[in-house]
């Protein structure tokens, strides 16, 4: 995770700043159209905050954890993360 650190926070940075400038098009009665457009990149940008969250835990933590032998809980908690994404 350590080595992922910089760029989640640069993209929560970025989604947080997006998520401002959506709630001023609200504010400011935007074309709904535009808002919605706005909306889907904040999605989008969510989505690859996922992936280098999961690209760092599965580099990380999940190797450690398979080296610890702890292959049931890692195996566990990638299995809760693959059910929570299929929601």
């Amino acid at each position: 995770m350590q080595a992922h650190k910089k760029d989640v926070l640069k993209r929560l940075a970025y989604i947080e700043g997006h998520l401002k400038g959506i709630r001023k098009m609200v504010e400011d009665d935007q074309y709904c159209v535009d808002v919605l457009k706005q909306t889907y990149a904040v999605r989008r940008a969510i989505d690859k905050l996922e992936g280098v969250l999961l690209n760092g835990h599965l580099d990380g933590c999940v190797r450690d954890g398979f080296r610890a032998g702890r292959d049931e809980t890692v195996i566990g908690e990638l299995n809760e993360l693959f059910q929570l994404a299929r929601r």
